[in-house]
């Protein structure tokens, strides 16, 4: 369903086309899933056995981009948007992506719809935690920012953008908690740490899991966080109009892999239509741009490198 910000802009969408395009698709969120890991995978086994220190630095660049597409994933997992069995939904969710990334898709949720509820105020905890902190605050230099992004590679930022992120997202910390989870739900997780623990010492690849996954981790991962989390809700957005309030950036090739992975880019749509799953946004885009007040008003970029870039350092 739109959201009542959607409705209250009298959009006049064909409702016959916005409601095809609420259809969930499972068993290709699933390969996609599926298709992430091939290739942080392939890369780690590549890298080790061709080890170069240019080619570890572009391999860990591409497992983050991959293990950040696999968070986008989860986002929209977030949502009831990959199976319709909601408890399998969160279950396979985490098996697949939270746990791996130490956190739980029912802690993000309460998070998240928070954002959804209360964008950009105070209220707003994605908006609210990084509200004044100096690498949230623009407009800055190019400079500065290339700086910004590329410090991630020390793992000093990404190191502390997890304590944060760990911080934010612990159960007791998550909007609404009231009382300290159960043993019983706590299982699931603490089965699957022990199920990794014991699969990395039995085959011997713990030295394999820092190199591969820990330090893309605390690197990679981190800084397309980052930088999705700033080109979505900070720079140069007037914030006068629901429609300029946050930003949908047209992207290529090279910037939907390693940036803007399964669509993510089209921010601005998600949040009018949180229902409509990754893969329909693009022409959920293009129906909303048959609109007169959706061209005139909708924060458009283009292109992370060139278009989001110039928008940040206009100073």
């Amino acid at each position: 369903m739109p959201t009542n910000d959607a409705r209250d802009l009298n959009l006049q969408v064909e409702k016959k086309a916005v409601k095809a395009l609420y259809e969930i698709q499972s068993s290709r969120h699933l390969g996609d899933i599926f298709l992430n890991w091939a290739i942080i995978l392939t890369t780690a086994i590549f890298c080790s056995l061709y080890f170069h220190p240019l080619l570890y630095v572009l391999s860990i660049t591409i497992i983050g981009a991959r293990m950040h597409a696999l968070a986008i994933l989860m986002h929209d997992a977030a949502h009831f948007r990959f199976l319709k069995n909601r408890k399998h939904n969160d279950l396979l969710t985490n098996y697949l992506t939270m746990y791996f990334i130490f956190s739980s898709i029912e802690v993000y949720r309460k998070n998240h719809l928070k954002h959804h509820q209360h964008l950009n105020t105070e209220d707003d905890p994605d908006w609210f935690f990084k509200l004044g902190r100096r690498d949230f605050t623009f407009p800055k230099s190019r400079a500065e920012f290339i700086l910004t992004v590329l410090a991630y590679f020390t793992l000093i930022r990404g190191f502390l953008d997890a304590l944060w992120f760990l911080k934010r997202f612990a159960p007791a910390n998550a909007p609404g908690a009231k009382k300290k989870a159960s043993f019983k739900s706590k299982l699931p997780r603490i089965l699957f740490y022990v199920i990794l623990a014991a699969v990395l010492s039995i085959f011997g690849l713990w030295k394999a899991y820092l190199l591969y996954w820990v330090i893309p981790y605390l690197s990679t991962f981190f800084m397309f966080q980052y930088v999705r989390s700033v080109s979505e809700h900070f720079g140069e957005l007037e914030r006068d109009h629901l429609l300029n309030s946050t930003r949908t950036v047209k992207t290529n090739l090279f910037e939907r892999f390693f940036f803007a992975p399964h669509n993510v880019s089209y921010h601005l749509e998600h949040h009018l239509y949180p229902g409509v799953p990754y893969y329909n946004l693009p022409q959920l885009h293009d129906l909303l741009m048959e609109q007169e007040i959706y061209r005139e008003k909708a924060h458009i970029t283009h292109g992370y490198l060139g278009g989001l870039v110039n928008e940040l350092s206009k100073i």
